[in-house]
């Protein structure tokens, strides 16, 4: 089965430029989990998701680090931290989306866009079609067709 058989069409995307609380609306109002951001010649750049949002309202992680007279050694990556302070602090889609996003193609076999989400960690995947955006492909739309499968092959009740 092909992704172009399960996603959403057409997908709602935002802007770089638009502003948080409005993303963080769309996302709400249409019950979605995540939202891609496209820029103005239509090449999808990132993804805004529930996670990069509600780092908004967790506590920081500080990066451990030992200090050995004038040198700091951290034990582990400050890109980290830094990542999570400019979701924090972040205005714009721009300012918290996950970059550089990853996309499946339409024609792309359903079990290819499951293995990424479960490799990746990744809730929803746009779904690009020559180059395009054409639709989003979520783990609900993964849920739905294993609960669409189990209905096909229940004995009907006739």
């Amino acid at each position: 089965m092909k992704v172009r058989e399960i996603m959403s069409s057409p997908a709602l995307f935002v802007s770089p430029e638009a502003r948080v609380g409005a993303v963080a609306r769309m996302m709400a109002d249409n019950g979605i989990g995540g939202v891609p951001v496209m820029d103005v010649t239509g090449k999808v750049v990132g993804m805004v998701t529930q996670s990069d949002l509600i780092v908004r309202n967790a506590n920081i992680h500080f990066p451990h680090f030992l200090q050995f007279l004038d040198a700091r050694i951290y034990l582990e990556n400050p890109k980290h931290f830094e990542g999570e302070m400019r979701r924090m602090l972040g205005t714009t889609a721009a300012d918290v989306m996950t970059s550089p996003c990853i996309v499946v193609d339409a024609d792309d076999d359903v079990e290819q866009a499951a293995t990424l989400m479960m490799e990746k960690r990744i809730h929803a995947l746009p779904v690009l079609e020559k180059g395009q955006l054409a639709g989003i492909v979520s783990q609900a739309d993964m849920v739905r067709l294993i609960a669409d499968e189990e209905r096909d092959q229940s004995p009907s009740d006739s």
